[in-house]
């Protein structure tokens, strides 16, 4: 009998992630084709690194009384498929099979609603600032491992999905580092990174 491939995945959850069930979540709608990964950056509260008030927030567990900046969050219901912490440690909240709900109003590739085809990546961060080795190493192996079970044929910021809307994660983030690490085709980028 011939033995099964593992390929880390149990059906859309990564078996190298921890898992914390986000219930901020959807069906795909019929015909959605997963072929864009979007990177976004959190914080919470801005500029705090180590917590677990993403992990919380996701989970609609955040204590919006707990700092003054998080006030405004209360009653938000968003997740994203994964969260990044600054050592590299990785978070899943939503099956990739559904759809998690992190771009709101956006647009990419001629596509409206990006979350119906998109996969949601949190880097633990504040825009404009820089994110950590560990980060990029941990964001790679992960878009390796989505590119093999899914048609990603994208890579771009929120800021790219949603531009004027959002601004993450920002210029702190190295394009050219994850296009280097990454080996993919520049055609899969943002234009505007292509150059860098």
């Amino acid at each position: 009998m011939a033995e099964e491939l593992d390929d880390g995945w149990q059906g859309g959850w990564y078996r190298f992630a921890r898992h914390l069930r986000s219930p901020n979540f959807g069906p795909r709608p019929a015909g959605a084709q997963v072929d864009l990964i979007v990177v976004h950056s959190i914080s919470l509260p801005p500029g705090r690194y180590g917590g677990d008030e993403v992990q919380q927030f996701f989970a609609n567990r955040l204590d919006c009384s707990a700092h003054p900046s998080l006030a405004s969050l209360r009653g938000v219901k968003v997740s994203a498929h994964f969260y990044v912490r600054r050592d590299g440690e990785l978070w899943q909240f939503v099956s990739c099979d559904d759809r998690a709900w992190h771009a709101g109003v956006s647009t990419w590739r001629g596509r409206s609603n990006c979350n119906d085809d998109s996969i949601g990546i949190e880097l633990e961060g504040l825009e404009g600032e820089r994110f950590e080795p560990p980060q990029y190493d941990a964001l790679v192996a992960l878009c390796h491992a989505l590119a093999q079970r899914y048609a990603i044929a994208y890579i771009a910021g929120h800021e790219d999905i949603a531009p004027g809307r959002k601004r993450d994660p920002g210029k702190g983030f190295d394009w050219r580092e994850m296009r280097q690490q990454l080996g993919w085709d520049v055609a899969m980028f943002p234009q505007r990174v292509v150059g860098d």
